[in-house]
């Protein structure tokens, strides 16, 4: 497997171990991410270790996370290294994607949009 799977109370962690360099590896990784959209499994994608990435992977990302979204599930993006961070920008995707500098920062997200959730749903 390609990825580091890290199931946590409230999400669950996936991080590459390596950088999305084949069409191969973003296919699994699209797989992967939509197994845990049916579970409704709140989201933190690792790319800590991802220097490169292909362009077409970074749009993927993407709209996996408009998946997750439009079914009111969490999915947040963290620890990008510069090169990955310089290409979401050049494809206007850095407004876009829901970024957090560090693990424990994308774990705050998660909570404060599940408690959003939460309230919400009680109006």
């Amino acid at each position: 497997m390609n990825f580091k799977i890290d199931t946590r109370e409230k999400f669950t962690m996936i991080t590459p171990v390596s950088d999305f360099s084949s069409d191969n590896l973003t296919a699994e990784f699209k797989q992967l991410i939509h197994s845990y959209l049916q579970h409704k499994t709140n989201i933190v994608v690792n790319l800590k270790n991802a220097v490169n990435i292909e362009e077409n992977t970074i749009h993927i990302i993407a709209a996996l996370q408009n998946e997750f979204y439009e079914h009111n599930i969490s999915f947040v993006v963290c620890e990008i290294q510069s090169s990955v961070l310089s290409l979401i920008k050049k494809n206007e995707l850095d407004d876009v994607l829901n970024i957090a500098p560090t693990e424990t920062e994308a774990w705050d997200i998660v909570q404060m949009e599940e408690v959003e959730r939460e309230l919400l749903k009680g109006d």
